[in-house]
């Protein structure tokens, strides 16, 4: 074996980015997540802006009690993402026990580790995206038992919407939702739209619902507003890109509406 070199250290100091990436997103995702940061790698992520991920404990069943038992994971989620450094917004990626534990709740767990910074739920940006179309009646189609799909009908009729129609698919597995093909999302929106709603949200972040979008549209002729999708474009117009990206659905060529 030849001797190891001398190793010399070099005492000119190499300058310094203030950030390696100009925005950081976080986002939180459930243990069993398949689907969210794929999503948010395609949508969100680019030479400009890192995703930065922290996963929190859950188990299926995806009943309201199950998913009532992540609040207490949040706080300690949000601050593994880039521990005692800002975020420009956090999602987390989880529908239904947003509407279950609540969005202010979900707010507070999150600023208690990351003060100030922008709180994005996937059902919040629902709400966002269809206002960003000015509609009111909509229909609903989400993966969930009806027991589960009850807050979420009460959500959307809380802030305001006419919902003309409500379909859920019974699945208790958040692992078997993210395993729904694309193709089959398009036929059973196709199926599902009710003839007097002025748009459909599909809900889920475990449904690879993002990827269906184009086809939905095309196959319903309205727009549709997706968990992920709805999720990634708020985030995307919180660190102030406002470009339009038609490929990923009506919604992306829309602002954040105020």
């Amino acid at each position: 074996m030849r001797p190891l070199p001398e190793i010399r250290l070099e005492t000119a100091r190499p300058k310094l980015d203030q950030r390696p990436l100009e925005k950081r997103v976080g986002l939180i995702a459930l243990a069993t997540d398949h689907t969210s940061e794929v999503d948010f790698r395609r949508m969100v992520a680019s030479e400009r802006i890192g995703v930065y991920v922290a996963r929190i404990p859950y188990a299926n069943p995806t009943t309201p009690e199950n998913l009532r038992k992540m609040q207490p994971s949040l706080s300690a989620g949000a601050a593994l993402i880039l521990p005692d450094e800002p975020l420009d917004a956090v999602c987390y990626s989880c529908t239904s026990a947003s509407v279950v534990i609540g969005d202010a709740e979900i707010e507070a767990a999150i600023q208690a580790a990351k003060p100030g910074v922008p709180v994005v739920t996937p059902p919040m940006a629902g709400v966002r995206g269809l206002n960003a179309f000015g509609v009111k009646r909509i229909s609903i189609l989400t993966p969930y038992t009806v027991e589960t799909s009850r807050p979420m009908a009460a959500y959307f009729a809380a802030h305001g919407f006419d919902i003309q129609s409500f379909t859920c698919l019974g699945f208790e597995d958040d692992r078997e939702m993210a395993r729904i093909t694309p193709a089959s999302l398009v036929e059973l929106a196709r199926k599902v739209m009710h003839p007097q709603a002025d748009a459909l949200f599909v809900s889920c972040t475990a449904l690879r619902a993002a990827l269906a979008v184009p086809g939905i549209e095309e196959a319903i002729g309205r727009p549709v507003v997706t968990s992920n999708q709805a999720s990634a474009w708020n985030c995307l117009r919180l660190c102030g890109d406002e470009a339009s990206r038609p490929e990923f659905g009506r919604l992306w060529t829309k602002p954040l509406a105020q």
